[in-house]
Order: structure tokens, then C-alpha cells, then sequence
């Protein structure tokens, strides 16, 4: 069991930038919670992690949650606002029979999909271009 600390996820930006997300407790069903503290809490960039264990499955679930938020002026007086959210799931099941190496090779593969080089997944996620 690993203990909870800081998260450093890294976005694709040309200058890539490590984006810090620090521990914000456990929800009542039991999902960990982190953030990124910057700017004003409306804008904090919110990720999860859920285990769920039962019926000889086990279930990971993460959850990245990042809103973009802009100044609004009204009657001179500026107010961030939030414009838009990104949302992003990923739910891995496993057998309770399967073994820490299959379980890894499943991570790995899925990891692999999402790379940049990996053209036709990322040009249907960033780009919004389908598969044809």
C-alpha cells in the first residue's frame, strides 16, 4: 500500500509544465482526493482515485477534472469565471486472479494509447478527428 503524497502530472504544452495536485483527504465512499492549488479555488484542477474491490473484481477508477477560467469585468469589477471544464475518466477492472504483471501490461498498454506518437488515438482525442 503506498502512502499518499504529492502528485506531479505533466501536460503537453510546448514548455511542458509539472502540475502539482496535493492530497485533499478521503470523500465518504472512500475516494481520494487531490488538487491543484493555483489561482483561485474555482479554478483548481481536481483529480480522484477510487479502489473498489468485490465479486472477484477489483476496480480502479481516476478522474481528472480541469476547469479553465477567465476575468470577467463587470462595472469595473473583475471576477474570475469559470468558461469551460475538461473532464477525463479512466476505470480499469481486474480479476482478483489476475496477476500483478497482467495487471501492469494492461496499465502499460492503455499509457501507451494515449502518446503523442500514437497518432490516430491522439488525433481523435486532441484534435476531435475520428478514425476512418
Amino acid at each position: 500500500m503506498a502512502a499518499r503524497t504529492n502528485l506531479i502530472l505533466t501536460d503537453r504544452a510546448t514548455t511542458p509544465v509539472d502540475h502539482i495536485f496535493t492530497p485533499d483527504g478521503t470523500d465518504a465512499n472512500g475516494v481520494h482526493l487531490f488538487s491543484n492549488k493555483v489561482g483561485v479555488p474555482a479554478s483548481f484542477s481536481k483529480f480522484s482515485a477510487k479502489l473498489s474491490p468485490g465479486k472477484g473484481k477489483a476496480r480502479a477508477t481516476l478522474k481528472l477534472v480541469v476547469p479553465i477560467t477567465q476575468t470577467q469585468v463587470i462595472n469595473g469589477v473583475s471576477n474570475p469565471v469559470v468558461v469551460r471544464t475538461a473532464y477525463g475518466e479512466v476505470s480499469l477492472t481486474f480479476d482478483m486472479l489476475s496477476t500483478a504483471q497482467e495487471r501492469a501490461d494492461l496499465v502499460g498498454m492503455l499509457a501507451s494509447s494515449l502518446l503523442e506518437s500514437q497518432t490516430q488515438i491522439d488525433d481523435m482525442v486532441v484534435n476531435l478527428s475520428d478514425i476512418y
